[in-house]
Formats: structure tokens, sequence, C-alpha cells
């Protein structure tokens, strides 16, 4: 093993006596280069777009939540709410009511979800700090935050007493729709802020108080619709899952943040994996040219190869040198093609140099599962294909 691969560092590493076969093996060199590059900077910009993305979500989603397992609504019982309360799984947890509404404004209406919360809300989800205009909620009053889109829609503004916002939310049970006045709840609403997180948020939602969620939905004090649980440090996603399976046996199913977003997840992974099919294909591309040099090689130093047979070097042996020699070089590309993809991302990370507009830099994410991702690749192509090329040693060849 170790004759081969010293064989295969002399020829990698010397120029060869013809001039064609240097040029060929730099071209197949620099594809690697630039193809490991490559994949690893669009690899990083898109690991940087999905923590971009995500960043949303994960400011307004839970880390659990909580609904029931048939139907709109459930019931808590103050026991399940004193064991919610002594749990050390949780730092806080808040109910919520929420429903498809009619909202009407100056002769406009707009059908979104109307989501009463508790006090806790913020302190579970960081919605209030996505606020551009107006205030958070007061407990006991008729106040609603809207979604930019829904203002924009309505042309709804603060604080508006001449021009009432009204919601209106059909009767539980109701049947068809004779008289709006008695197949409908409805509430005069003031809104006292608008947020803004991304488009789809923006034009789903309002809210309001619980209290007022329930009251049109004709709800008791204690039914809701979900629990949103913020997890105490160091605990892990699966003991507090544990936990609430215990307080709410075959009660509820409970989902994560992944299972919240799961279009969005979805989306993002295939994106992913299409970039990096298609960029993989651009290296296959480029490991032709390593074939191809290779080959050339072989042929170049058919006599010296001879001599080797006939001193007694058996043609697997002989064909290992070719295979060394093309990992050497695939190997080696990939790690220059890496180092330069790293530098251009830390550089992206530490001087914003592309600009999406003027506030905002073009998000890229330096991972390490990016790294292996790259190399393994890399390595295993530029093996397939360096087995290949080294196949062309053959008894036939070298009689």
């Amino acid at each position: 093993m170790n004759f081969p691969f010293y064989i295969a560092k002399r020829y990698t590493f010397s120029l060869s006596k013809t001039t064609a076969i240097n040029v060929i093996t730099f071209i197949a060199s620099f594809g690697i280069i630039v193809g490991a590059m490559a994949l690893f900077v669009v690899l990083s910009v898109f690991s940087g777009l999905r923590d971009f993305s995500l960043s949303f979500s994960n400011a307004t989603d839970p880390d659990l939540r909580i609904e029931t397992l048939a139907g709109k609504s459930f019931f808590i019982s103050e026991k399940q709410e004193s064991q919610l309360q002594s749990s050390k799984e949780f730092t806080k947890y808040t109910k919520i009511v929420e429903e498809r509404a009619l909202f009407y404004y100056k002769n406009k209406e707009h059908v979104a979800y109307l989501k009463g919360v508790d006090a806790n809300f913020c302190k579970v989800n960081k919605l209030n700090t996505f606020l551009y205009a107006g205030d958070w909620l007061e407990s006991n009053t008729n106040q609603v935050v809207v979604g930019s889109g829904i203002s924009r829609k309505l042309a709804l503004g603060l604080f508006d007493f001449n021009n009432v916002l009204e919601v209106y939310i059909p009767k539980p049970g109701s049947g068809l729709i004779e008289n709006p006045e008695e197949t409908f709840n409805k509430s005069p609403l003031l809104t006292s802020g608008i947020f803004q997180v991304s488009e789809d948020v923006d034009e789903k939602y309002v809210y309001s108080t619980i209290e007022l969620s329930q009251a049109l939905l004709n709800y008791k004090p204690n039914q809701l619709t979900y629990i949103d649980f913020k997890l105490a440090p160091n605990v892990t996603e699966s003991d507090a899952i544990e936990t609430i399976n215990k307080i709410f046996p075959n009660q509820v199913k409970i989902k994560n943040r992944a299972q919240l977003n799961d279009a969005l997840y979805k989306m993002l992974n295939t994106e992913n994996i299409v970039v990096y099919l298609i960029f993989t294909l651009v290296i296959i591309i480029a490991l032709f040219n390593l074939i191809g040099a290779i080959i050339m090689m072989i042929i170049e130093k058919k006599n010296n190869l001879k001599t080797l047979y006939n001193l007694g070097t058996e043609i697997k042996y002989l064909k290992n040198i070719f295979l060394f020699q093309g990992n050497i070089i695939s190997i080696f590309g990939g790690i220059i093609g890496l180092i330069l993809g790293i530098v251009v991302i830390l550089i992206q990370q530490q001087f914003e140099l592309i600009m999406i507009n003027s506030t905002l830099a073009y998000p890229v994410l330096f991972e390490i599962k990016n790294v292996i991702l790259v190399l393994v690749t890399i390595t295993v192509l530029g093996f397939i294909a360096s087995k290949i090329a080294s196949s062309t040693v053959t008894k036939k060849l070298l009689e």
C-alpha cells in the first residue's frame, strides 16, 4: 500500500514532461477548487437564509403548543392549571382562544383570525417587540392589535373613535344565515397597536384579550383553543412533552416549532437539497477533467508501468497508483476550495460587503455540517472518478 501511495505523490506534485497533461491537471484541480468553494458558499448562504426566515417564526411561535385532539377547543381544569403552574419544565405558559372572524371598517371588510391572549402571551411569544405603531393590549378592554397587512387593507388607524372597527363571529350552531343580528356575535373594537412580522402573519391575525374572544365565541372561562409554552433553561423538549402528557393524558396533541411551521421547514429543506444537487452536478462535470488528466498520465507513464509490471508488481497495485493520485488531487482541491469558501463567508459575516438593501446584509451562516458535507461530497465523487480512470490500467495495456 505504501509503494503505490509513494509513487502517486511523486506523480501528483511533480510536473509532467508533457505540457498538455500539466494544463489538463491544472484545469481539473482548479475546477475542483472552484466547485468546492461554490458548494460551501451556497450552502452557507442558504443556511443564513434559513436562519433569517426562521428568526421571525422563532420570535413569534412558542417552544411547544398543545391543542385539542378533536374539535376546536378543550377544557382545562383547576387541577391541571395548578400542575402547570408548579411544573419546573416551563418558565411561562399562555392560554389562547382563536377563531376566524369577519372584520368590518368603513365599508371595507377582511376575514382574519381573532386571537384572544392572556397577560402572559408576550412572555412566551415576543410579538410585542414587532409593534411599529401604538401599544400592546390592556386587560379588560376591547382593544386589538392588528397586523400591518390588515391595517393597509382596511385603511385602519390607531384609536379611531369616530369610526368603529367591528368584528363578526358566527354563533355556534346558528345554521343558515337569515338575520345577521341573530346569527353573529359582534363587538366594536379599538385598535391600540399595529405589528409587522411577515406578509402571511400580518394579513392573518388580530390580537385581543382572551376574555373578549371567549365572550364572542360563547366559551366558558376554562375553554381554550391552545396553550403555548416557553421551556425553562436546560430543559429538553422530550422531558417537557412527557410532563404535558402526564397533565393532559389522551386529551391534547403537542406540536413543536417545526411542526407548527411544517410547510416552511419543508420548503427550506427542499430548496437546500435542490441547490446541493445542482452544485454537486457542477463538481461532477469538473471531475471529468480529472478523469481525462489521469488517463493521459497513464498513457504517458505506460513504459514505467511496464517496467514495474515486469518486475512483478501486480496490476491492482498499479491501478492504486492512479487511484491515490486522483484522490490526492480531489481532496487537496476540496480542502483549498473549502478554505477559500470559509474566508468568503467570514468576511461577509464580519464586514457585510454584500447588502440586500441599505440596512440588511445578505445573511450567511458558517456551520460545521456544511464543511463536513462538502468534504464528504468531494471525497466520494473524487474516489469514484479516480476509480473510473485507474480502471484503464489493464494487463492488455501493458503487454
